[in-house]
């Protein structure tokens, strides 16, 4: 029987599949996998049919620095919301195109990154990243509208409480669709 000699693309792949395999080189590969995939996803909004409305609330949470607060939901105000962990690879993979949104609308639109990580574990995150964006920690449980068990997942609610974008999964939150939807809903 005649040995098969690896190939330049069995190396390529066998060291990509190590790559995947140790700890420190796989959350990068990930980040950079998701980018490259945020490059052809973009939010989109959900048809009026499907839209869902959740009654107006306050929800409760607490600041990095420990201080809890209440925060108004569905009322005259659009919101972002965003379930994420300094974890998640599609989460940080997402993170600058939020930083981006944030930048140019966190003066006309409610932005709430929530996450269930210790304080102390977000801040270092943040930090390092450069990233200036208001990250809280839920202190009590999100409508059933809000909940999802996947991280990243992202809402846009407009002033009435209506659910106008629903993503979950590493999206481009700083894409000129969803710049229009937030331009749209600021106006209306």
């Amino acid at each position: 029987m005649k040995k098969r000699k690896l190939s330049i693309s069995d190396g390529v792949l066998l060291v990509f599949i190590l790559l995947l395999v140790i700890p420190q080189t796989r959350k990068p590969i990930q980040v950079a996998l998701n980018s490259v995939k945020m490059q052809f996803f973009s939010p989109s909004k959900i048809s009026e049919e499907n839209q869902t409305v959740i009654e107006s609330f306050n929800y409760r949470v607490e600041t990095l620095n420990g201080e809890n607060i209440s925060l108004e939901i569905g009322r005259g105000r659009v919101t972002f919301i965003g379930y994420w962990a300094t974890w998640c690879p599609p989460c940080i993979a997402e993170m600058p195109s939020i930083q981006k949104l944030y930048d140019d609308y966190g003066d006309s639109v409610n932005f709430l990154l929530l996450t269930n990580e210790e304080p102390e574990v977000v801040k270092r995150f943040l930090e390092k990243k450069k990233f200036i964006l208001p990250v809280y920690i839920p202190r009590m449980q999100a409508p059933e509208a809000l909940y999802d068990r996947n991280i990243p997942t992202n809402f846009v609610i407009d002033k009435t409480g209506k659910i106008v974008v629903k993503e979950t999964g590493s999206t481009d939150w700083n894409a000129k669709k969803i710049r229009a939807i937030l331009e749209t809903l600021i106006a209306s």
